[in-house]
């Protein structure tokens, strides 16, 4: 694959020493375990303070994950308010001493923090805070530039668009496609390795920032970009736009959960599939005019299987476009449409 299609923002040495803190629930361990999910072969091992949630990862001290071959310890959980509390510094200084980066994806900046940012310096390791852009960005110029793209796009926050990206993605590799993810968001990131949390973007140059994220590439090259936001929802659609502008995606994959009839956050009612469906496509094709809609993964975590089986034929019924649970069954079928479509 060429050099050009490998963009390096925030890259992290692997594999990883996964730090879970003492948060004693999987869902505040959420960074931690959608990377065991997604990226197995990354995970080295785990590190645990008293209390704290076990991943099923071989327990490891900082030191016996450097002498394992561990390049990064990655803070996988989070709080309220997304900061460092004290009693994880210590942790994350012997990491530091024994020769590890660290990476962190919450609001709180390890580099912000004198004592961690000074023991950084001092040995020369990398500290990634990966909300946050380390460089800066161009503006979006709209340019047509080679290479295929799917852009995920959710009815509303938290729906599963990195889930979707990152199954289609896999479905695709399974067929010998050339096919990179493409995060958008901190966890994201952590899971591929580079990325940018593009939130996180001053607003002017998210559309130059996602043309920086997919750049051009082979013709039959895929870039598998996780979406960010939602067009309706009134907090969030501004990262949504500039993202899909500057994706120039080829194909939408549209990201809903079949449950929920509200918004998060917000009192505004999630719109009905076809509404949704025609104003993204309609936005999209300002820098993709041929922009198709390729299919609907439903996020069915909160569903039985039955209860998923009848609203994934509903929603074909409804739209005529293939629907799946992507976790459950993976995306083959969307990608089925996406070859076909985008050939």
């Amino acid at each position: 694959m060429a050099e050009s299609n490998q963009p390096s923002r925030h890259s992290l040495r692997q594999p990883y020493l996964l730090f879970v803190g003492d948060v004693d629930l999987l869902a505040a361990a959420k960074t931690a375990s959608g990377l065991l999910q997604w990226r197995p072969d990354a995970c080295a091992g785990q590190l645990r303070l008293p209390g704290g949630v076990d991943l099923g990862l071989p327990d490891m001290s900082p030191e016996t994950a450097a002498a394992a071959g561990v390049g990064t310890m990655v803070i996988g959980a989070v709080n309220p308010g997304g900061v460092i509390p004290p009693q994880w510094i210590p942790a994350i200084l012997e990491a530091l001493e024994a020769g590890l980066d660290v990476a962190a994806g919450l609001h709180q900046r390890l580099n912000d923090m004198p004592e961690i940012a000074q023991t950084a310096r001092r040995l020369g390791r990398q500290l990634h805070d990966v909300r946050h852009a380390d460089r800066s960005f161009p503006t979006g110029t709209g340019a047509r530039r080679p290479g295929k793209r799917v852009l995920t796009v959710g009815t509303d926050c938290v729906v599963g668009k990195k889930y979707a990206a990152l199954a289609i993605e896999q479905a695709m590799t399974a067929r010998g496609l050339s096919a990179d993810f493409r995060a958008t968001g901190q966890t994201g990131v952590l899971i591929a390795g580079g990325g940018v949390a593009i939130d996180a973007v001053v607003s002017d140059f998210v559309a130059g920032a996602a043309e920086w994220l997919s750049p051009a590439a082979a013709d039959d090259h895929w870039d598998v970009i996780e979406g960010q936001g939602s067009l309706f929802h009134p907090a969030y659609a501004g990262v949504t736009l500039g993202l899909m502008h500057g994706s120039q995606p080829d194909a939408l994959v549209i990201c809903h959960e079949p449950v929920r009839d509200r918004l998060l956050s917000v009192d505004y009612p999630v719109q009905p599939l076809d509404r949704f469906i025609e104003a993204n496509l309609a936005m999209a094709r300002l820098t993709s005019p041929d922009v198709v809609a390729a299919g609907i993964c439903l996020n069915g975590g909160r569903m039985s299987d039955v209860e998923i089986a009848e609203a994934i034929l509903r929603v074909e019924g409804e739209t005529g476009l293939p629907c799946c649970d992507p976790i459950r069954h993976g995306a083959g079928r969307i990608v089925d449409n996406l070859l076909r479509l985008v050939p």
